[in-house]
């Protein structure tokens, strides 16, 4: 990477990758809503394809719009390259696709986005691959859990929906000892509060739908790595077809731009509201690394320059309890996602966990009472008072 892009993240969410200078002067990169480009002869059709000049042949395989926005994102990952992907699922499968065969065994984290557990249960394991998961409290062992099958290694930190904190550099050294790539989904600590790669992790994936987006109006995904490994991963995004759309590109750019300053606000709002609801006599257990006496604190000190804005709490009772409460809400939308401008409040029982049994929510500590609250951008003084009124409704 050139060291221009080792400025600091502000002006990388900015200025990293920004191609629109070429484009007659275009401030803004322009949308390449185009399938396919003009060749002046069949030479620089061969030139192409034999990578002796640069330039396009098919919107599936690369766009100029979709690679300035990758390479901002790149910058700010501190990677050697990026692909972006029409969802986060798309970018979860065109990982283990690229990296997985038949006979090979995947380890991931006992607490995932229900959507990651239910590709490899039922998805991915169709295809031979043993899909086995460890709870987050023996990642202290990870090693006595690494066999020579063991491929990759997927995990969360922040995890969703609980905000247990992994330690990042420990799983990959040990990982890395062993000849086992390394997964983290960065989705939750987004790039400016907590960059993997720099800890040692092979891969980065995100949903772009969340805070890179950053406006609840792009579906999208991302993997951020070195040149070695994305290389294989780009030519299984060109024939699984899971390129992103260059509208959504130019969405998921202007999102970047204003990154650093969202998150720094999403920050603020979840620590202040994470330290009211832990206060609340109508609350049971909040989870949030910002706060000091969360079992996850510690490493997420160490680790990250940001707590994010990802607060999850248990209220007493049950699910009744729970549903009565969120449906008491007038400022936060009762909302699936997160990461945007606009405060949500969702139940993980009725929707990233509803397809598991009780007893598999039980064993990642996921209750029925558990509400995950995604911090917006609204004062939080208006958002903690919407909390009070709802929990004493």
């Amino acid at each position: 990477m050139s060291n221009k892009w080792k400025r600091k993240d502000h002006t990388k969410c900015v200025a990293a990758g920004d191609a629109g200078q070429l484009y007659n002067g275009a401030l803004v990169t322009p949308i390449f809503q185009t399938t396919n480009y003009v060749f002046a002869d069949s030479q620089d059709l061969i030139d192409l394809q034999e990578g002796k000049a640069g330039g396009y042949l098919y919107s599936r395989y690369a766009n100029p719009g979709i690679e300035a926005a990758e390479k901002r994102l790149a910058a700010l990952e501190n990677g050697e390259q990026a692909l972006l992907l029409s969802s986060g699922m798309a970018a979860t499968a065109t990982i283990c696709m690229t990296f997985l065969k038949a006979g090979d065994r995947l380890l991931a984290s006992g607490s995932l986005y229900g959507g990651t557990t239910s590709l490899f249960n039922d998805i991915l394991s169709r295809f031979g691959v043993q899909i086995d998961y460890i709870p987050l409290a023996s990642f202290d062992q990870l090693a006595d859990h690494l066999d020579e099958s063991t491929r990759l290694l997927w995990f969360e930190t922040p995890v969703n929906p609980t905000l247990g904190v992994l330690d990042i550099a420990a799983i990959a050294n040990t990982a890395r000892e062993r000849g086992v790539l390394t997964v983290c989904d960065n989705t939750f600590a987004s790039p400016i509060n907590q960059k993997p790669l720099d800890l040692g992790v092979d891969l980065v994936m995100h949903s772009a739908s969340k805070y890179i987006g950053g406006h609840s109006d792009v579906i999208g995904g991302a993997v951020i790595g070195c040149d070695e490994l994305i290389s294989p991963t780009w030519k299984t995004r060109k024939f699984l077809g899971g390129c992103m759309d260059p509208h959504a590109a130019f969405l998921v750019e202007r999102g970047l731009k204003t990154l650093a300053v969202r998150v720094e606000r999403h920050n603020f709002a979840a620590q202040k509201i994470a330290e009211y609801l832990d206060d609340h006599p109508k609350v049971r257990r909040v989870f949030y690394p910002g706060l000091p006496d969360s079992p996850g604190h510690t490493i997420a000190a160490k680790q990250m320059s940001g707590f994010g804005g990802m607060v999850s709490f248990e209220v007493y009772g049950g699910l009744a309890e729970a549903i009565r409460t969120i449906d008491s809400l007038e400022l936060i939308a009762n909302a699936t996602s997160l990461g945007g401008v606009e405060s949500l409040a969702s139940l993980p029982a009725l929707t990233s966990q509803y397809f598991q049994t009780p007893e598999e929510r039980a064993a990642s500590g996921i209750s029925d009472a558990l509400i995950r609250l995604s911090a917006g951008l609204e004062d939080v003084d208006d958002l903690c008072a919407d909390l009070d009124q709802a929990l004493n409704a």
